[in-house]
């Protein structure tokens, strides 16, 4: 469907996309912002779909979120933190664009395969940046993926020192 999508990204970085995956397979439901009429933000709960090289976005008929996707394809969705503050698998988060599926047969093949209601607004998304933040002893990491610059690693410490570029991985 596009060429940065989730499969293109899993080719770039096999490892980073697996870590990615996992930490929003941990939890069913998820935070999306998009972009209201007036320009604020609007966050809103979401389950998310990794199926046939895409990340999914699927919502209620007429929901806020899907119009607002309609009318501002930008989004950035944050995997659910956990229970608690000790977010064992660090923090993830994806931005991007979202394309909205309005093929009759495609959306009918999607409900059935997922076991999904019709009638829904069926997203799939163009991704534009992908990052990942973890503690690692002292430090925190910050991993990014964009489709232009490729997987970058910072590493930051607790310090008036700028963060540093990892350079091998």
């Amino acid at each position: 469907m596009t060429t940065n999508n989730w499969a293109a990204f899993e080719k770039a970085e096999p490892e980073f996309a697996e870590t990615v995956r996992a930490r929003f397979a941990r939890y069913p439901h998820h935070v999306l912002a998009t972009l209201r009429k007036d320009g604020s933000p609007r966050i809103t709960g979401l389950t998310v779909d990794f199926r046939g090289g895409e990340l999914w976005l699927g919502m209620m008929p007429g929901s806020m979120k899907a119009r607002d996707l309609q009318r501002d394809p930008r989004f950035a969705l944050h995997a659910n933190p956990g229970a608690d503050d000790t977010m064992p698998d660090g923090d993830v988060r994806i931005s991007g664009r979202a394309v909205e599926i309005v093929d009759p047969p495609e959306l009918h093949r999607y409900a059935e395969e997922t076991d999904s209601p019709h009638p829904f607004h069926l997203f799939h998304a163009v991704l534009t940046e992908v990052v990942r933040v973890d503690v690692a002893g002292d430090e925190l990491v910050i991993r990014s993926w964009t489709p232009a610059r490729g997987l970058r690693t910072l590493r930051r410490g607790n310090d008036d020192e700028p963060p540093r570029e990892e350079t091998v991985r």
